[in-house]
């Protein structure tokens, strides 16, 4: 788990409205800075800056704001991102302020990584049901993703639940601890069943052709 803030540099911003349509066709993308004790600020970024930052940050990552001209810092989290649904072009993002000393909330992405010795000695697979849990803990210590060694599904009937999932001292689970995380999937059996009523048929297909041979030869 990594808990490093990742630093992002923002530019204050004048253009509002309409005309923001002349920073997005400049590259550059406006942002919307927000949260407990600070007043909201319209800020802009370069976009290729800004999403490689959101690419490494996703919505658990804590993001280090310094804002052009300014001494003051700022922790937030990446919340609103807006996207262009007909060329996939970043249009808008939120940024939300946090106070160091308060819990915040985030979807932290689940990871899984080895190989399961149970699905390994049945010639199964490790079937992932859930990708991410709902967090809570401060924001320096809020984890990046959840690493999970599939090693620890040692048998043919192992089940991986988000209870199971390691987490830093400080932070809680908020998803249900039953919700079903990886499950191992035998072979499947059924197809295997399924082929062989069909050969099956196909054998008894032939069969009364056979019979109206041997019909006819005694004619």
């Amino acid at each position: 788990m990594t808990t490093n803030a990742i630093n992002l540099e923002l530019d204050p911003r004048t253009l509002m409205g309409k005309k923001v349509g002349q920073l997005r066709r400049a590259g550059i993308i406006p942002v919307h800075l927000y949260g407990p004790g600070i007043e909201p600020r319209s800020l802009q970024c370069q976009g290729s800056r800004l999403v490689q930052v959101l690419s490494q940050a996703g919505g658990a990552t804590p993001i280090n704001i310094t804002i052009q001209g300014e001494s003051e810092t700022h922790l937030a989290f990446a919340r609103e991102i807006q996207w262009d649904p007909k060329r996939d072009d970043l249009l808008h993002v939120d940024l939300v302020a946090a106070d160091i000393s308060r819990p915040v909330t985030a979807q932290v992405p689940i990871i899984l990584s080895g190989e399961s010795p149970g699905a390994r000695g049945v010639g199964g697979t490790v079937m992932q049901q859930l990708r991410t849990v709902d967090v809570q803990a401060l924001p320096l210590e809020m984890p990046s993703q959840i690493e999970v060694d599939l090693a620890v599904m040692e048998e043919a009937d192992s089940v991986l639940r988000a209870g199971d999932l390691g987490l830093p001292g400080s932070a809680t689970l908020l998803t249900d601890a039953e919700e079903l995380v990886a499950r191992i999937e035998l072979p499947r059996v059924a197809e295997v069943a399924a082929a062989e009523g069909e050969e099956g048929a196909e054998e008894g297909a032939e069969a009364p052709a056979a019979s109206d041979d041997s019909e006819d030869a005694e004619e």
